[in-house]
This record gives C-alpha cells, structure tokens and sequence, in this order.
C-alpha cells in the first residue's frame, strides 16, 4: 500500500507479527482493554465509548502500557496489542512509529531526551548535549516545555515513573542513566511574587496552594463556580461565556462562545468535551504551570463545559512531556470524584467522567483534528475541515475544544459574570493573557498581564534584556521575529496582527545580540520538518528542502538562489498545506531574512 513517508525509506516488516508477548507484556495489556488501568499509574482506560468502533481507541494507551512496561513496544507486544483490539498489524505498526516517544527497537532501561530547542540553545543545551555524545540511550529532542529553567531532560525510565531535570547539564543526566534515583521534579512555580495568591488571576492559586489538594482548593475559592453554574441553567452558562468575548487562548483566537453554543445546539444527543493540553509550541510552558499548580480549576472547568453544551464525558490529552502534570490531573479527577463533584449525580439531571489521554511526542497533535485521530487510535494526522469538531468531532459526535488556559478562565467568568471579565482588555482582546518569557532576560517565566500590555513592558516585567537585545521571537517556532524597534506593538490579537505579528499561545523568546540566529533559525525549521505529520506533499517536501536551502545559503554558495528558492516554499507551504503547521513552517525564517537576522536584508 502507498505510505505517507515513502520519500523516508519507511518499510513495514511484516514479519515481525508471528512474534510471542512477553506474560510481562500480555499483563500490562489486558489491563488496558479491562478498563483497569496501566502498569505505572493505574489510571483507568475505560473501554466503554459506545460510539468507538470497537477497541481501538484504547491502541495509545496500550502503547503507553508496553513502553512503560519494558521501556519500548516489541514485536511480540505489538502482535498482542493488534490481536487484543483487532487492529490490522501494519496500521497498529503505523501509530507505533508515528510518535518519537515511543520505541519499536529495543533500547536502555532508561532514556534521556535533552532539549536543543530554541529556548534551550540560548542556555547552553548544545555545550550540554556535546557533553553527552557517546553516552548510550542519549537523544535530541525538541522542546519539553521547561523552557524557564533549561536546558532540559526527560527521562523515560522502564517500569517506574518517567520524569525531567531541569536544568540538566551532562553530569546529572549520566547519574540519572546509570541509575540514580530521579527526583520527580515538581513545578518550579515561575510565577512572579506581585502575582501569587491574586485571588482574581489565572495565576494566583499557584505557588500558595497544594496542587494535589482539593481542600486546599475549595478553601481558595475552588468549586464555588461549577454549583452556580448548575443554579443558573445551561443557557445562561453559554450566555456567559458568549458576553465575556472569551478567545481562545491556543492560538487559533476562535471565540469561545461560538464554540459552546454550536456544540449546545447540535442535534446529535452524544457530545464530547476535550481539554487540549498538548501544549507543544516550542518556547511555551504557561499550560504546564497550570496543569502542575492549578489542575483542579481545569477539572471544574471541564465540568462546568459539559453541564453547558450537553457532554457527559470528557477527555484531557496531555502531552507526555509533563509527567508530573499528567499525575496531578489523574489525582485531582480522582479526588473530585470521590467528593461527587465529577462523576454521576453531579446534579439531579447532570453526570460527568473525564479520562487523561497521554500523548506521545507529537507537535501535529496540538492540531484539534489531530489529537481526535490520536485518541482514537489513528496516526494523529489532520482532518480536512469541514465538517468542524463542533459538528463531527471525536467519534464523529459534537465536541467542544478549549486548550487549558482557555478553560482556566470559566470558572471567573461565571463568578464575575461574562461583562466584567470583558471590561478589562480590550473590545477585541478581552480579559488577560499569559505569557511564557524566556531565553535572554532576567526572570523568565509565566506573567499574566491585561490584554494591550505593551510587549517592551512585558519584557521590562521579565528582568528585562540579559545584554542588548537582539530580537524577540512572538508566538514561538510559529511565531515571527521582532527588533528593537517592534517591541512597543500591543499585545492583543488585533495588536499582534496589524504588525505581522501571530500572538500564537503567547510564548515571547528573547535573544540578545550576541545570539547565532543562523542556529536558531536552522532549528526552528529541522523542528517542522521532524514534527511534519507527512499527510500532504507541500509540508513534508516544502520542511525539508528549507532546512536544505538554508543550510546552503549559510554556507554562502548561490545566496540568490536560495534566497528564491526560501520565498516559493513560504508561498506553496502557506498557500496548499492541509494545516496550520505547513502553513506557518516558514514564517520565522521568512521574518529572520526580512530583519537581516540572517542571509542579508533584501
């Protein structure tokens, strides 16, 4: 059959399926299709979605089970996988190699994954990488979130919980991989002290509240909203939302509200709520200081969505790159069940489960079509649109997408009321926004600011410049770059876009002069060309010839022609590709050559 990645050299060996599971192997899935849970976590992965087709939606965490397990998928466990959720052995091959955290070879007992992403290089990732060359199961890896406290690692470890280090440097990684205990690094909590404990922002129950208690939370202002939502009607709920002009805070900037009434009004009787937290952009980590300081708020938010749209079941994919997230949001689920705040009777009419789907390395997966593929069982590829999630979304039902910062706002706007919250801001930028600060400057970190903040304040509220600034990266690998003389631009969507700016999910980079943006820049597009999913010709080809023409044209061997060259696959990329990653792959490099960060001004 015709693969995606033929131009890769990929071959699927068939030979490998009269291979026998390990009883090891044949444990840990049986488990995962008995809906009792994995091996490392005993979260449940519950096998009772009516309108799946069969089994196969559970394929990720059965993956998950193996590599946990024994530290990678074997041909054996892979056979067992297929056999137990009848999946054909070449597609269950398939999603296997589609994602870079999972394994199909053998390998050491414990990896490390040491970030060289963009926020990384400007802390030394390479002189710590170098380090470990030679050092047996060491491997690139692109960002992993902890841009604040890089350069970074995590360490996947057979049998036990997987965790991070950060900051890495090659001594205590080699410690870690030769068997020391890893400390499973909890939040570092970069949240400014002005801003913690400020009841009233995204920010403050962060740094002065046990994450892993739900009396804590309740005492700090915790599920008060979800019984007003209940006592005002769902109507009024989406009401809400709708008059707060909410937008959403992934990058897309859709409007909240139109996405919950459309889900509401849907006329399929089967919805489906679903908390992005694939939070994967390089140079952004604010969902992560939620997921890991707050994550009750995002389970009261969930549920307070499916009250509103109709849902009774909701999914959280997480990114397996927050370990210590995904742990605190299976304890703060637990715990909300058990206190009948999640679960059935929430109400007299009202009941609500949420299941945490772990990710496995994969950037495409942010993309909301994508990550339906991915829990359901599929390469997470994106769908051709439309039709939209909000009519044929997870298992083909209604479904409403909020990325995690998005939600973290409802619980405020149905305590405030929808109008308060849309008083601070701006008409087109409502409320506040986080954003994630790294790279050059004195405190890098979360900062929650009003919408039209200036991005010279923000940096000024990050510690300012480390040096003379260079450039500031907006929006991440996605994002474009900006000098000097940029950086007075407003921070709103309208702001961000009249200067040719994408706001994104709100990472800001910053560089000082003595920054090789060559070495940015050639990362920033080996990052789409590794993240490319491979579905269309104009993203999987267009990623690879520029990173090869930039790599030409840094070697100075026909800068005209590949200066040409570099401007059509920004046009084809952005004009023919399915999704938004092919269609943005070329926008830093594009802003690089237009500054003279590189090639030249023209």
């Amino acid at each position: 059959r015709s693969c995606a990645h033929c131009d890769r050299g990929v071959i699927i060996d068939l030979k490998l399926m009269p291979a026998e599971a390990s009883v090891i192997e044949r444990s840990a899935i049986d488990r995962i299709v008995a809906g009792t849970g994995s091996a490392r976590d005993g979260q449940t992965a519950r096998a009772g979605v009516a309108e799946a087709k069969g089994n196969r939606h559970l394929l990720l965490p059965a993956l998950h089970a193996l590599q946990d397990e024994i530290g990678w998928i074997s041909e054996g466990g892979l056979s067992y996988v297929s056999e137990r959720l009848s999946v054909p052995p070449a597609e269950a091959y398939g999603v296997a190699t589609f994602y870079a955290l999972l394994a199909t070879e053998e390998q050491p007992e414990r990896v490390a994954h040491v970030c060289d992403d963009i926020a990384c290089l400007a802390l030394g990732a390479e002189d710590t990488i170098a380090e470990l060359s030679g050092v047996p199961g060491v491997h690139r890896s692109p960002c992993l979130g902890q841009c604040e406290r890089g350069p970074a690692a995590m360490i996947q470890v057979a049998g036990a919980a997987n965790g991070v280090i950060a900051p890495a440097n090659a001594s205590s990684v080699v410690n870690v991989l030769e068997g020391a205990v890893l400390d499973a690094q909890g939040p570092s909590n970069p949240v400014p002290p002005e801003q913690a404990g400020n009841p009233g922002g995204l920010l403050g129950r962060i740094g002065v509240t046990d994450p892993a208690s739900l009396d804590d939370y309740v005492a700090a202002g915790g599920y008060r909203a979800l019984p007003m939502a209940i006592e005002m009607g769902r109507e009024a709920v989406i009401a809400q939302v709708e008059s707060s002009s909410i937008r959403g805070r992934g990058g897309a900037a859709f409007p909240a509200g139109i996405k919950w009434a459309a889900v509401a009004g849907a006329t399929e009787t089967v919805r489906y709520v679903v908390c992005n937290a694939d939070e994967s952009e390089p140079g952004t980590f604010k969902d992560r200081v939620l997921l890991e300081g707050d994550p009750f708020v995002v389970v009261e938010a969930m549920t307070i969505a499916g009250f509103a749209v109709g849902a009774q079941r909701g999914f959280i994919y997480i990114r397996a790159e927050y370990p210590f997230g995904e742990a605190l949001l299976v304890n703060a689920i637990r715990r909300a069940t058990a206190a009948g705040h999640l679960g059935r009777d929430i109400s007299a009419d009202f009941s609500f489960d949420i299941e945490v789907r772990r990710g496995a390395g994969a950037y495409i997966c942010g993309e909301e079509t994508a990550l339906f593929n991915s829990i359901e069982g599929f390469r997470g590829e994106p769908r051709q649109k439309p039709p939209f999630p909000t009519e044929a979304g997870l298992f083909g039902k209604p479904t409403l997408v909020n990325n995690v910062e998005t939600l973290a706002n409802i619980p405020r706007i149905v305590i405030e009321g929808g109008k308060t919250f849309a008083a601070s801001g701006t008409t087109g930028s409502t409320g506040t926004k986080l954003f994630s600060v790294s790279g050059d400057v004195g405190a890098a970190g979360v900062y929650e600011v009003v919408f039209g903040t200036s991005l010279r304040s923000l940096i000024e509220l990050a510690g300012g410049v480390d040096g003379s600034l260079g450039a500031v990266l907006v929006g991440g690998a996605a994002g474009a770059f900006v000098k000097d003389d940029g950086i007075d631009v407003e921070l709103t969507f309208e702001g961000t876009r009249g200067a040719g700016l994408p706001l994104g999910s709100g990472s800001i980079v910053v560089f000082n002069d003595t920054t090789d943006f060559e070495a940015v820049t050639a990362r920033i597009a080996r990052f789409f060309h590794e993240e490319s999913c491979g579905q269309c010709v104009p993203c999987r080809v267009g990623t690879v010839r520029q990173s090869e023409a930039l790599d030409r044209l840094f070697a100075a061997s026909d800068p005209a022609l590949d200066l040409a060259t570099l401007r059509d696959l920004d046009l084809v990329m952005r004009d023919a590709s399915i999704c938004g990653l092919g269609q943005v792959a070329s926008t830093a490099v594009q802003s690089a050559l237009a500054l003279g960060l590189i090639g030249g001004a023209e």
